[in-house]
């Protein structure tokens, strides 16, 4: 059974409801709606939060990493230590292209140019897409949190993607303080070296959220 899409208002009326509610009460709820939950993942900083909070729980969940190939050394260790201690169900999709093919065609171009849109499709948008065809959720957990992009800070904890997919971020009014602390009560680890090429600023859209 597909669950049925949210109207507006109904994204609105559980925004209001779980305003207040604990990060574990949001993922309690979601996966009590979904039939087919995924959460999606490039272990940028604080992204063991989320993993942390929807699969201890629910080890079972798709762990969808679509790796563009250009993490720093640093985030494949990292990814690696997650993946290890979390036992997450790591389902990896990457570029039809490889980086060192893509460097002889293409490169790393420019932001704002036609084959900068080029880039960021091959190596962050298509393998999105495919994931996303592949496993068919209809709830997606994501680290989304207000104040990293103009975009974002119009969402919530609950919003809905163009396919009319729940798009749960537990962690949605969570400043980097806040998550310092949750992380610090379990123990886990953090990593800042980080860098994705389809962005020039922090605060930049890839795509995927739009």
């Amino acid at each position: 059974m597909t669950m049925k899409a949210h109207t507006p208002t109904e994204i609105a009326h559980l925004n209001e409801k779980f305003r207040k509610a604990s990060p574990e009460e949001v993922v309690s709820y979601a996966f009590a709606k979904a039939n087919r939950a995924v959460i999606t993942t490039n272990f940028r900083p604080y992204e063991v939060a989320i993993l942390h909070l929807v699969t201890k729980n629910h080890p079972e969940i798709p762990v969808l990493w679509c790796d563009s190939g250009y993490n720093t050394a640093h985030t494949y260790r990292h990814a690696e230590e997650l993946i290890n201690t979390l036992s997450l169900n790591i389902q990896l999709f990457v570029p039809k292209q490889t980086v060192a093919h893509r460097n002889i065609t293409l490169g790393i171009p420019e932001v704002d140019t036609p084959e900068h849109v080029l880039f960021t499709e091959q190596v962050k948008l298509e393998p999105f897409k495919r994931a996303m065809q592949t496993f068919q959720p209809d709830v997606w957990f994501t680290n989304l949190r207000k104040g990293q992009t103009a975009l974002r800070d119009t969402l919530d904890i609950f919003s809905t993607d163009k396919k009319g997919v729940l798009k749960v971020s537990p962690f949605y009014h969570y400043d980097d303080k806040a998550l310092d602390t949750y992380l610090e009560q379990y123990q886990l680890p953090n990593e800042f070296n980080y860098y994705d090429p389809t962005k020039a600023l922090e605060n930049r859209e890839c795509g995927i959220h739009l």
